[in-house]
């Protein structure tokens, strides 16, 4: 009887383990979810605890820190973290050791670099500005190096222990924060705060087993400098994108604009943490199906960008039934304005979360000059449409522009990615000798 199995007696197997398999990704991505969770409220308590103890002047400065990290973070991205969650996700045990011990040394060297650049630039300046960007050189190797074990856990599939690794940070944060509340000085929060995720950082390196090679680091650049530097102009063209349309919009239409756009932007905070969340796993999981099953790929990326964009569309839809009064206890008297642009950030949210599919699987594929392009080109629509629909119509115009030019970078995503699988599906091409 067994030797009589038919074509689709023969294939049924496959099913139950495609169903794992899909269950397995969704755990890694619920994993993301976490940890994103976790980071973010991390930040969130940060934000609002400095700001109650030390007043706006002061938060002000600790802000322009906190903003300054957030470069430096993207600058070791691209350089470290990004490159190694394209190629050594999904791989033997060995290789993606060998691979983190030079990565991790790759972050924390650029954290070194860039801090004692931070240090100077405090010296100079002098006062409470500068003390603070002093002591922000001081911690922010280990702020990049916490990072980087959270990207190698999740290259190797174990989002718990990036998960875990947060938690450590988040939970050591607490006293620490309780004693720089008790000096009541910005350079005290700055330290508190790096000095917790140096814990979070020693904490990585028993999780792993790993020890940082920062002699490695000049190896790193150098075998994956044809990822690592697009990625650094691909990471920073973003966050840029975003700093010159909120100047650009200040000075357009007024401060107050910049306000009512953040209002609107955080109406739509629950659901861009969790964008940010899965976008911690996406590259990772892409590159498992490249590598288990080339011809899903699409699939996949087009599943991702696609559940995302309908699951902003429809938390933008729950937000369009929130009543006046509901909005105005949580943003006050930002909420009237805010309100105005729900429907014109939701669309640009959507068309963010279905482009993440398509860079996702540019990513995975290797395909950095096209992936550099898409975000080039989407950077430069953000800015003229936020900017130029400030111009004509305002606040209510800039966010129409942005969305409108998100959905146009969305495309250019997808096209590109169009064009790599094809390139990587195509059969290379043999010569053919005459005799």
């Amino acid at each position: 009887m067994t030797a009589m199995t038919t074509e689709g007696e023969e294939t049924a197997p496959s099913a139950p383990r495609a169903a794992l398999a899909w269950r397995a990704v969704a755990g890694r991505l619920s994993w993301g979810l976490a940890d994103q969770a976790a980071s973010s409220l991390t930040n969130f308590a940060v934000g609002i605890y400095v700001a109650r103890s030390l007043g706006p002047a002061a938060f002000g400065v600790f802000s322009l820190a906190w903003v300054t990290y957030g470069v430096v973070l993207n600058v070791s991205r691209g350089l470290a973290t990004d490159p190694l969650m394209v190629r050594f996700s999904a791989v033997p045990a060995a290789s993606w050791r060998a691979a983190v011990a030079r990565s991790s040394g790759t972050a924390l060297g650029v954290g070194t670099a860039l801090g004692a650049a931070c240090a100077v630039v405090g010296l100079i300046l002098g006062g409470t500005v500068g003390l603070a960007f002093v002591w922000l050189g001081v911690v922010l190797p280990a702020l990049l190096l916490q990072d980087a074990w959270r990207f190698a856990f999740f290259a190797a599939g174990s989002g718990r222990k990036a998960v875990v690794n947060d938690l450590v940070w988040g939970v050591t944060l607490i006293p620490a924060m309780v004693v720089a509340a008790r000096v009541g000085s910005v350079a005290a929060f700055v330290v508190a705060w790096g000095a917790s995720a140096a814990l979070a950082a020693v904490y990585g390196c028993v999780q792993s087993g790993i020890r940082p090679r920062v002699t490695g680091a000049r190896g790193w650049l150098r075998e994956h400098r044809d990822l690592g530097y697009r990625y650094l102009v691909e990471n920073v063209s973003l966050s840029g994108a975003v700093q010159l349309r909120a100047y650009g919009l200040g000075a357009i239409v007024g401060v107050g604009a910049v306000g009512v756009v953040r209002g609107a932007e955080l109406l739509l905070g629950p659901f861009l943490a969790v964008l940010m969340g899965l976008s911690l796993v996406t590259v990772a999981e892409a590159a498992r199906v490249l590598r288990q099953a080339p011809h899903r790929l699409a699939k996949f990326c087009l599943l991702l960008g696609g559940g995302q964009a309908a699951a902003a569309l429809l938390w933008g839809a729950a937000l369009l039934l929130v009543p006046d009064r509901g909005g105005e206890l949580v943003l006050g008297a930002v909420w009237t304005s805010a309100s105005e642009l729900i429907v014109p950030a939701t669309l640009g949210v959507a068309g963010a979360g279905l482009g993440v599919g398509a860079a996702a699987g540019l990513r995975a594929l290797g395909a950095a000059r096209r992936s550099l392009r898409s975000q080039l080109f989407a950077s430069a629509c953000y800015v003229t449409g936020g900017l130029g629909g400030a111009a004509v119509a305002g606040t209510i115009g800039s966010a129409w522009g942005v969305a409108a030019a998100t959905l146009s970078g969305s495309a250019v995503w997808w096209l590109h990615l169009r064009s790599a699988l094809r390139a990587h599906h195509q059969p290379p091409i043999r010569e053919v000798r005459t005799p």
